[in-house]
């Protein structure tokens, strides 16, 4: 039955080919079984035997000579040559030959004359036999093939993905055919229509639609975080059309990225889709041993050799990375955890000297926009090796010394604290850690781009902290790098109580300390104490909107204290208050002392006025006329008038009723000077517990 059949059926015939796996598990049955059958038709029909033996991939296919000739240029010409030296040995095609055995089976139905091999072409068969037909210059089914590609597997996202994922095997036949360039420009032009419709591609699937992850998405994830490979990759499967992509080989995913710029697909929905890729093939823990185990054998040599497998395969894939990273004017766009993230893996990979100067250049351009949690931190711990000499410390002195010139002022002052909360979290609490290493650390920032000495004062404390041993000339050298007039009040106030600086450091920051005191009250006293003039009404900040008898002087503005004054205040009694009760007590003594002022200026103003007037009317006796009448009011008026106009007395045209409002003001003005004594008097008592 075999025999009348046409086909030779051996052990390996049931075996699948290594390119088996390239096709659909619909398609290769089926073809098989319609061979057979029109090789047995063929030989019903023409009474002739198949004459030629076929073998590819380790399977053997008997055929007939005539329709294997007419249709295929390869074919005629080996059977041609078989003739010549009368040889009947089977035509063996070569290994390089595309598709295997399933790609000939279609087409030497193709061959036979059976219509049915195009209806056979599906996403996964038509890229190999299209190479195939290729290969053996089959006439006709290479049309078919193009018009199946155009027409059916390019208007389809998934139909796309899978001829581009099937191409791999069978380049560069498949980039000369067009094929992958066809496939690229069609999955980047739906890229492109999935960002203006999202809902699009998402509702013909049957599913939910998501939303879409660009730049400002990715940066809100990881801010004031570590890199986390999981978190990341989470992210990226919210996009259906970035996870396929990210499963891509690199050189697809690079040449869809380059497409995806070429139509005009802004550069925040590009960039992140390569923080993915990066994140999946490069950055991942789980990818990195998934290939060291899968390249590893039992034995440690093995072992050995899947590592540096993975390490391979990640240099490869993180070199095309840092190609595809945008340029360093639109780097901004990306995270600056990502690019510190790759930095830290690339000193364990060997990487090209463009690749990995390209990626300094861009660290080196986030270096001010990152945290301390971005820089990257030794991961191995060598029991003789200090962490100031691990690759990852002296990359990142590197990166800012060679860098930090370039920035602008601003710039540079990110950058220099940054540098110094770095020293204070990784470098300086290593008890290994030698004097002289730390002082060409602190050296690689300049002192003139340290806006504040805050962070480099607390890693040298760390580091005398932890190296209780210094000599008291090394402490001086070390603390030469600190400047006090760059440290806070509050950190002058602990270098000063510091047991640990050395002695002249201490008197240099008592000095900044007393001028940051000196300073601070005369703030607060240019401050405290504003009056402003409207409508005949004096404001003081603080004094509980006070407003001054009618008619009586204005106080002025700023009036020092009499001499005799028992609330005048001197900055010695200033200092004694805020050495007692803090700078808080010292704010309200002064607020309260300029109340004092104000309300002493108008007593003295209203006690004169009273004193001008008992004067005069003791002088005047009474203001009788001749007859023994009192004189009249408009009489009584003008000499009131008068004597205003003399002693510019505020009381002398005032009634009994006047004087008695003026006194009882005068009566709440003594008021409030007991109750605040006594609040005062507790206040100190306060202090002093």
């Amino acid at each position: 039955m075999e025999k009348i059949m046409g086909m030779e059926t051996t052990e390996t015939e049931v075996e699948m080919s290594p390119a088996a796996g390239m096709f659909s598990p619909y398609s290769s049955p089926s073809t098989a079984f319609l061979l057979q059958r029109r090789v047995l038709a063929w030989a019903k029909e023409t009474g002739s035997p198949a004459t030629v033996s076929v073998r590819v991939a380790g399977k053997s296919f008997n055929l007939h000579r005539d329709p294997l000739a007419s249709r295929c240029r390869y074919f005629s010409e080996a059977t041609t040559q078989q003739e010549e030296n009368n040889s009947g040995d089977a035509i063996e095609l070569p290994a390089s030959f595309p598709g295997g055995s399933e790609a000939l089976e279609v087409i030497a139905l193709f061959c036979y004359g059976d219509d049915a091999a195009v209806a056979l072409l599906d996403p996964f068969n038509v890229a190999s036999v299209r190479c195939a037909v290729e290969f053996l210059g089959a006439r006709g089914l290479g049309a078919r093939c193009d018009l199946y590609i155009n027409q059916v597997v390019l208007q389809s996202w998934d139909d796309a993905l899978i001829v581009l994922q099937r191409c791999r095997p069978l380049l560069p036949m498949a980039e000369e055919l067009l094929v992958v360039s066809r496939c690229v420009e069609s999955l980047a032009f739906m890229a492109c229509m999935e960002i203006l419709d999202p809902d699009s591609e998402q509702q013909r699937r049957g599913e939910d639609p998501g939303g879409i992850v660009d730049a400002d998405a990715a940066r809100g994830l990881l801010v004031g975080r570590r890199w986390d490979a999981e978190l990341v990759k989470e992210l990226a499967a919210r996009d259906l059309w970035i996870k396929d992509l990210v499963a891509l080989p690199l050189e697809f995913f690079r040449r869809i990225v380059q497409a995806l710029r070429r139509q005009g697909m802004k550069e925040k929905y590009v960039s992140p889709v390569v923080l993915f890729y990066a994140n999946k093939w490069v950055l991942s823990k789980k990818t990195h041993k998934f290939w060291a185990c899968s390249g590893a054998e039992d034995d440690e040599a093995g072992a050995g050799r899947g590592e540096s497998d993975a390490n391979r395969r990640a240099a490869e894939i993180l070199q095309g990375v840092v190609e595809l990273l945008p340029v360093p004017a639109e780097a901004a766009i990306l995270p600056a955890a990502f690019y510190f993230a790759l930095l830290s893996r690339s000193l364990s990979l060997e990487l090209k000297e463009a690749s990995r100067a390209r990626l300094r250049d861009l660290v080196a351009s986030h270096l001010r926009f990152a945290c301390v949690d971005d820089l990257p931190l030794p991961e191995q711990e060598d029991a003789d090796r200090s962490v100031a000499d691990s690759p990852e410390v002296m990359e990142m002195e590197s990166i800012v010394s060679n860098h930090v010139a370039m920035l602008q002022r601003q710039g540079a002052e990110a950058v220099a604290e940054l540098w110094d909360r770095y020293l204070v979290q990784v470098v300086a609490c290593d008890p290994k850690l030698r004097l002289e290493r730390l002082e060409e650390l602190i050296g690689v920032v300049p002192a003139a781009d340290r806006k504040t000495h805050d962070h480099l004062y607390e890693a040298i404390n760390t580091y005398l902290t932890d190296h209780p041993g210094l000599c008291g000339e090394e402490k001086a050298a070390l603390c030469g790098h600190l400047e006090c007039r760059k440290l806070s009040h509050e950190a002058c106030i602990q270098a000063v109580q510091n047991e640990r600086m050395p002695l002249r450091f201490v008197v240099q920051a008592l000095f900044v300390q007393q001028l940051h005191t000196q300073r601070a009250f005369a703030d607060r006293s240019s401050d405290s104490f504003r009056c402003m003039y409207a409508s005949g009404e004096l404001l003081i900040p603080g004094a509980g909107g006070y407003t001054p008898s009618p008619g009586c002087g204005p106080v002025p503005t700023s009036q020092p204290l009499s001499a005799t004054s028992a609330y005048t205040h001197t900055d010695a009694d200033a200092a004694k208050l805020r050495a007692r009760g803090g700078d808080d007590d010292a704010s309200d003594y002064e607020t309260a002392s300029f109340r004092i002022q104000a309300l002493e200026q108008e007593i003295v103003s209203l006690k004169r006025t009273l004193q001008r007037h008992n004067t005069v009317k003791g002088g005047g006796g009474g203001s009788v006329r001749k007859d023994g009448k009192e004189a009249s009011f408009r009489a009584d008026a003008a000499a009131g008038r008068r004597r205003g106009a003399v002693s510019g007395s505020c009381i002398g045209s005032m009634r009994w009723g006047s004087q008695r409002r003026c006194a009882s003001r005068i009566l709440r003005v003594f008021t409030r000077l007991a109750v605040f004594g006594r609040s005062s008097r507790s206040r100190g008592k306060q202090s002093k517990c």
